[in-house]
């Protein structure tokens, strides 16, 4: 797939976004770009203990947008339970200010990570950015909203504002449900689920919604992208799971 062609699809799924920095005082003395490589990338150092023996993940939210520690507490169940990191995993959270920049173009979420992202990788220790921002993807439509994104290979933006809108809805499930299916979902494409880095074991990518599993229930289907879909897929307050063809994938980059 051409980098054109990756890019329009990220644009209305998961959106690639590609940029480096190299070191340079600006950085205060940090290389970030370890941190700043297209989705994928990175799916073996998230996932095996060959490079990375723990994780750091940097939650950064804007004020009345803070992930709730069920949330974070499912978040880092789901890690232990996929990823080799025995020298643990680690969630740092972090209010920052509104950027007043709703509903967002992908070109602003990578500036506010510029300005707001300080976890990179360091020593033995992988960092991941997570965003959760106070508005809507400026690509929602009446049919199509994004819940989520993972535009870079350690890089995610929760769209907080549209969790909460779905959260609403009559028979929805809780909002920490909704936000921890979205939010393990996008980790998924970052250990290169599906077809994005970590090779497939076997043929389950969806024909339709390139990037996701074909098989109804698993994590990875497109349902978890769409609103009123999730709501139909989430609909016992539990956060879905990997199927054994994800979880295969996985395995071979050193995942478990």
């Amino acid at each position: 797939m051409t980098a054109n062609k990756l890019f329009s699809f990220f644009l209305l799924l998961l959106i690639l976004a590609s940029c480096s920095t190299e070191d340079n005082p600006e950085n205060n003395g940090l290389n970030k770009s370890a941190n700043l490589k297209n989705l994928g990338t990175s799916a073996t150092d998230l996932l095996s203990s060959e490079r990375f023996t723990s994780m750091r993940v940097e939650m950064v939210y804007v004020t009345s947008y803070e992930p709730s520690q069920k949330t974070i507490d499912n978040l880092k169940e789901f890690l232990r339970e996929r990823t080799n990191k025995p020298d643990g995993i680690s969630v740092v959270t972090r209010a920052v200010s509104s950027s007043d920049k709703a509903p967002f173009k992908i070109e602003e979420i990578v500036e506010i990570e510029a300005a707001e992202r300080l976890q990179y990788n360091a020593g033995d220790e992988i960092a991941v950015y997570v965003y959760f921002a106070d508005g809507t993807n400026e690509g929602d439509t009446d049919t199509k909203i994004i819940l989520g994104s993972a535009y870079r290979n350690t890089s995610i933006v929760i769209y907080g504002k549209t969790i909460e809108s779905v959260a609403s809805r009559y028979n929805a499930p809780d909002k920490s449900t909704i936000e921890s299916t979205v939010l393990n979902h996008e980790f998924g494409h970052l250990f290169g689920l599906v077809n994005l880095g970590s090779p497939l074991q076997s043929e389950h990518e969806d024909g339709e919604n390139k990037g996701h599993c074909e098989v109804s229930g698993c994590l990875m289907n497109a349902n978890v992208q769409f609103g009123s879909d999730l709501i139909n897929m989430v609909n016992t307050n539990a956060v879905p799971g990997l199927d054994d063809q994800c979880i295969l994938d996985l395995q071979v980059s050193g995942g478990k």
